[in-house]
């Protein structure tokens, strides 16, 4: 399924959910300046007291079939700190590296929303053009681009479907074209009218990735290069378009979803296109520290006054947003003071947060989206920790 984002208390943290078998996967093209280089091994490290308490935290990981392996980076004004316990893959007992490729998820969406904004600064959309005006078969064609982007389009996820879970669960090597998947999601009842509820629906990205090839005559996966990985120097950061290949060296995942109960299922080859433009993205921890550093400063893919659209994005409601946390174009802001996203698909979860006023970021990559005893998916219970261990 695709990584359902949720936005929870407690904690108030933005973190993707998986239901029983339902795939969770959760600039202005300016050139602007040179991208920072992936900091190297003699860049500044954190203080050994603050090193140890957050390897504390993935050495307290349950680590063994249901989890092989995790990597992780925070990255503070103090310094960098890397960790990583587990191995690459049940056959290789080599540990997780930066350069390991991973599926990462529903975090595509950042990227999705991103160039959807780029398209807003170049006056080729406008956020309050009516799906419609795009995609004349869409489900509520009266919601706008703003309400795809936040979730309030009222438009059903297809991986809610049964027939779309049985079509993909029966054959993970499927391919899935965009209409398609809206296709799947056109048989399913409306969450609601434009605006009037909030539901994370992987359909809504799915449309926005048709606008944006509409709009630029281009195909997606040749948009996501030009106007995100390259200029941004991720050059291990990939739109597989439908293929299942993903490059060596990489992490091998596991899943259960879609599996018999107490069956443990190899998804690194699953084929990802069902995710499309909400989550079929492969990226490698590296070029996630790049891409963090764009998302939550716009530098190198938005300007200053796109990037404060998205900073102003965020829903007070309708509920489970509130005054305190909500989601807005692509991310959202949790009451402690973190903003980001999570993703999972079958064999991996991801997430990448940041806090302005600690001007902290941290980045934890799992090879599995089985949920760990007691509830919680790898990468964003791993998260939440490492808020903690930060202090």
């Amino acid at each position: 399924m695709v990584s359902e984002l949720v936005i929870r208390r407690g904690r108030a943290l933005l973190a993707a959910s998986v239901a029983a078998i339902v795939l969770v996967l959760a600039g202005c093209s300016t050139s602007a300046s040179e991208p920072e280089p992936t900091p190297s091994e003699t860049a500044r490290v954190l203080p050994a007291e603050t090193a140890a308490a957050l390897q504390a935290v993935l050495d307290a990981a349950p680590i063994g079939d249901k989890l092989p392996g995790v990597i992780a980076r925070v990255i503070t004004p103090e310094g960098r700190w890397t960790g990583s316990v587990g191995t690459v893959s049940p056959d290789d007992d080599s540990a997780p590296a930066a350069t390991d490729h991973t599926r990462i998820g529903s975090l595509t969406k950042t990227m999705t929303a991103t160039i959807l904004l780029q398209l807003v600064g170049e006056g080729l959309v406008s956020l309050d053009d009516p799906i419609s005006k795009y995609v004349p078969d869409s489900p509520n064609g009266a919601a706008t681009l703003r309400q795809l982007a936040d979730m309030t389009s009222g438009i059903p996820s297809y991986s809610t479907d049964k027939d779309w879970q049985n079509a993909y669960f029966g054959d993970p090597s499927t391919v899935f074209t965009a209409q398609q998947l809206l296709d799947y999601a056109k048989t399913l009842p409306l969450d609601g009218a434009p605006g009037e509820t909030w539901v994370y629906s992987n359909t809504n990205y799915i449309l926005l990735g048709m606008v944006i090839e509409k709009v630029l005559s281009k195909p997606i996966a040749e948009v996501f290069s030009e106007r995100i990985f390259e200029p941004l120097g991720m050059h291990d950061t990939v739109y597989p378009d439908g293929s299942p290949d993903m490059d060596d060296p990489r992490l091998s995942g596991v899943t259960v979803q879609g599996q018999p109960a107490g069956t443990i299922a190899d998804a690194t080859d699953w084929n990802p296109s069902f995710g499309n433009t909400a989550g079929e993205v492969i990226s490698t921890l590296d070029d996630l520290e790049l891409w963090a550093h764009a998302l939550f400063t716009g530098e190198g893919v938005l300007s200053p006054e796109l990037q404060q659209m998205r900073r102003d994005s965020i829903l007070t409601s309708p509920p489970p947003n509130d005054a305190t946390s909500g989601y807005g174009i692509g991310w959202g802001e949790m009451a402690d003071g973190w903003w980001g996203h999570s993703g999972t698909i079958p064999g991996y979860t991801t997430s990448v947060f940041h806090s302005y006023d600690e001007d902290a970021t941290i980045i934890v990559v799992t090879s599995s989206d089985i949920e760990f005893d007691g509830g919680g998916l790898p990468a964003p219970t791993l998260y939440e920790q490492l808020v903690e261990a930060l202090g």
